[in-house]
């Protein structure tokens, strides 16, 4: 190991550090680190780093590989198996399964929370974890007690894995993850964990999160959840996604949470429950861009601007007469998003609307829909009935989540093990 390697390292903040090859290419970044734990209460060794590397796959690094953590980058040299990583008997993940524990000091059985783990480097060249950041319980109206790192001798608790865990820690170091990367970790977490942390995330995160998991994770995810609370996520997430997870939990269980959730979001629901899975009604959001033909650029412009508005919905604005809400009056035309930049903010959008852009029926094929979308280069396909009155939108996201394998997110971190230097990455 060189002398880069500092000889104290706090795994939380570690989190999300990239890792560089030595010629200074990117491999991906730090989500965790492996331990194993010892008899006697000796420290734990550091085994390795789980590193997420292009595609969301999780591999693990030795920690002999690793050859510098300095200046936020960890350097890895050596050849790494790509291999999806999962922990082996005796192993455990250090800000998976150790962060938030509560745990009690041995001098005084003061109860405390576990918040960061240091690791070190003994003369040998072995990793162990020989501190422990820790916050005693707040006194009076204070909200946080102290905080202070003592030596892992001084503390015990690690050797009862079903104790109460917390998990305000390890969610601060998942907080800057996208959806779709957060869904990656908690696949990798145990079912206990993964419900631990589901729970301390709100309605609206947790709700991005389930549209980004594999079917039979989320499914038993989901189950997990008490009613009212799996109600509530259900109406933060879109219709379209809500409608395919209710499809999948059993007709018992759909009915019982469609009527915990609200009204208005259990309609769009119940709405796109009847159609066919694979068919346009099946797959569209009911929850596109509506605006009337006296409404002007610059009201379109501010539509769009919503930050829960996906890039391809916001493509794009449906011209409708009232009401706008799916189903909405005569279907009249779109104005594409490219065309709003062109033209003064007080433009009315009547006067822009793309007339030719038809509408495909709620019945229409998989096949379909992928071939419209396909012939006319579009982000985002109206779906009209036949009065000619918008039904809700179909985005090319919809449809490449159909046309891909079941599981796909899940296949695609599931191919045989190949070995690769760190500049095939």
């Amino acid at each position: 190991m060189s002398s880069n390697l500092l000889n104290r390292v706090f795994l939380a903040r570690l989190a999300g550090t990239a890792v560089f090859d030595p010629n200074g290419d990117p491999v991906g970044k730090v989500r965790d680190a492996v331990a194993t734990l010892r008899t006697n209460n000796e420290p734990p060794r550091i085994l390795g780093l789980v590193v997420e590397v292009p595609l969301r796959r999780r591999i693990f690094v030795p920690i002999t590989r690793v050859t510098s953590i300095e200046n936020g980058a960890v350097v890895i040299t050596g050849l790494l198996n790509m291999r999806r990583f999962d922990t082996r008997a005796g192993e455990v993940l250090v800000l998976g399964e150790m962060l938030d524990r509560s745990i009690t000091l041995i001098e005084t059985s003061e109860p405390v929370v576990v918040e960061d783990m240091g690791m070190e480097q003994t003369p040998s060249g072995d990793w162990l974890i020989k501190r422990v950041h820790i916050m005693r319980r707040g006194r009076g109206l204070r909200r946080k007690g102290a905080t202070s790192t003592v030596a892992w001798e001084e503390v015990t608790g690690f050797a009862f894995p079903e104790q109460n865990q917390g998990v305000v820690n390890l969610l601060s170091t998942l907080a800057n993850l996208r959806a779709a990367d957060l869904a990656a970790v908690l696949g990798e977490l145990t079912p206990k964990r993964r419900i631990e942390v589901a729970s301390g995330l709100n309605d609206e995160r947790l709700a991005d999160v389930l549209e980004e998991m594999d079917e039979s994770d989320r499914v038993s995810l989901l189950a997990e959840l008490e009613g009212e609370r799996a109600a509530d996520v259900l109406g933060e997430m879109d219709p379209d996604d809500a409608a395919d997870l209710l499809r999948e939990i059993g007709e018992e269980r759909a009915n019982a949470l469609l009527d915990l959730m609200e009204p208005e979001d259990a309609e769009d629901v119940l709405r796109l429950m009847t159609y066919e899975d694979y068919s346009a009604g099946g797959m569209m959001t009911t929850e596109p861009i509506v605006l009337t033909a006296n409404s002007t650029v610059a009201d379109a412009l501010a539509s769009v601007r919503q930050k829960e508005i996906s890039p391809a919905l916001a493509s794009q604005i449906y011209i409708c007469r009232q009401p706008t809400e799916t189903p909405t009056g005569r279907f009249i035309g779109v104005v594409h998003y490219q065309r709003l930049l062109r033209e003064p903010p007080a433009t009315l959008l009547g006067s822009i609307v793309d007339h030719d852009s038809k509408g495909i029926n709620p019945d229409a094929t998989l096949h379909e829909v992928s071939s419209h979308l396909a012939s006319y280069n579009m982000l985002s396909l109206p779906v009209v009935d036949s009065n000619e009155r918008l039904l809700g939108a179909v985005t090319v996201d919809d449809v490449l989540d159909h046309l891909l394998p079941e599981n796909w997110r899940h296949d695609h971190r599931e191919k045989s093990p190949v070995a690769f230097t760190t500049e095939n990455l």
